[in-house]
């Protein structure tokens, strides 16, 4: 499969619409994060709905970036977009700046950018279209124009000029979530905030999801309702069920009430189960499939890359619907048996169905019980009905069972960091 490529200047004013051909509103800009040594990565887009208000639309909720057209996956956020520290709008704040060309060829000024869609999935800045200065004294001279790599240039910065704020977050990009932690944990507390404001969602939900729970608390009433909010969105339901576990009722259901939707429902579904149970070690986000799908179809899933490994290493095949709660649970199929297969064979065909589910309602160790027994990596929950409802992976139970500050006794040696002072 070939790269799909797309001018970002070109997306100005496109209409956006859902699944169903019901138009949203229309694009007003993109949204990137700058990484250490790679292009920056997109992160969404800016979303302009009736009433002139400016909304964000993660990348990952597109389907489709096509001539004159957006498609999403349908429900948005409506809150006003609040542009956070590490963020860049690439036509609003990009597009006009000056850059100098690592070849000692002289500068140039940034008048496109294209973004470019990975076989992962990604989105990130790939080619930027450059203007350089006229070397005509004659007003109907232009520049002439050239095509460079992210690499191939470099942001010009007046003397004296600090490390812009999204430069500094981009320090961090090369670190591992719990490595991460680590580092803004070793920060002083007001460091430690600062620059939690400045990490984009979904690394700070990453770094936030590998934390203790007092600290995960902290940092969490430390920043506004909103930006609270959109942290949640970002984490692992199960994570963002833990930590609002934590919270007051009262302050729990207010985080809920800004959060996506989607995202809530399937929280507060995590809620309902105690802390010790199947239900509350579990995710609500596994992969499902009916029994008519192909092996080929469930490998494509498998090889989502923001998958965790655990959770990639089977799929559960039920009767429809296939979101948790969903139809009645029929049985798993396991990674490693569809690989003995062809990629047209069914999964109805390969179905292990000798392992019984588990009860939302048995207790953690029962579930620490089984997966040592049967030497499982992860397993389905269902409810009474034996529709599934999640799955417990291994990872889940580990978690459970360390005690608390097990994390404060990690003697590795972390990445290295650079200056963060």
């Amino acid at each position: 499969m070939s790269t799909q490529r797309v001018f970002v200047a070109r997306l100005a004013g496109c209409s956006v619409f859902d699944p169903a051909g019901d138009r949203l509103g229309k694009v007003r800009d993109v949204v990137v994060i700058y990484r250490k040594d790679d292009p920056p990565r997109v992160i969404g887009l800016i979303i302009e709905i009736p009433g002139r208000r400016h909304v964000f639309v993660s990348i990952g909720r597109v389907t489709s970036i096509a001539t004159g057209q957006v498609i999403t996956t349908g429900l948005i956020n409506v809150r006003r977009f609040q542009q956070r520290g590490g963020e860049v709008r690439v036509m609003s704040e990009l597009l006009g700046r000056r850059v100098t060309l690592v070849d000692g060829s002289g500068d140039a000024v940034i008048e496109d950018v294209a973004i470019e869609r990975s076989r992962l999935g990604d989105w990130d800045v790939g080619q930027l279209f450059l203007r350089r200065p006229r070397t005509s004294a004659s007003p109907f001279a232009k520049g002439t124009t050239t095509f460079a790599a992210w690499s191939d240039v470099r942001e010009r910065l007046a003397p004296g000029q600090s490390q812009s704020a999204e430069q500094l977050v981009a320090t961090y990009s090369d670190l591992k979530p719990a490595d991460l932690a680590n580092t803004l944990l070793d920060l002083p507390d007001e460091r430690l905030i600062e620059v939690a404001e400045e990490l984009p969602d979904h690394r700070l939900a990453d770094a936030l999801e590998e934390m203790p729970e007092d600290d995960q608390v902290h940092i969490l009433e430390a920043l506004g309702d909103e930006r609270a909010a959109d942290i949640l969105d970002a984490m692992e339901p199960d994570d963002a069920a833990d930590l609002l576990g934590q919270l007051p009722e009262q302050r729990s259901e207010e985080l809920l009430e800004l959060m996506e939707p989607e995202e809530a429902e399937d929280v507060r579904a995590l809620l309902q189960y105690g802390p010790d149970t199947a239900g509350g070690l579990m995710t609500s986000e596994p992969i499902v499939l009916s029994a008519d799908a192909t092996v080929a179809e469930a490998l494509a899933l498998i090889r989502r890359h923001e998958l965790h490994p655990a959770l990639a290493a089977a799929v559960f095949i039920t009767l429809p619907p296939y979101e948790t709660p969903t139809g009645r649970y029929l049985g798993t199929v396991h990674f490693q048996r569809m690989l003995r297969y062809p990629p047209h064979e069914r999964l109805g065909a390969i179905i292990d169905d000798s392992l019984e589910p588990l009860s939302a309602t048995v207790s953690a160790a029962e579930v620490a019980r089984l997966l040592a027994s049967y030497d499982l990596v992860s397993v389905p929950v269902v409810d009474e009905a034996r529709r599934l409802v999640g799955a417990i992976s291994i990872d889940d139970v580990l978690d459970y069972m360390l005690p608390e500050d097990w994390r404060s006794h990690d003697d590795s040696t972390p990445a290295s960091t650079g200056s963060v002072a």
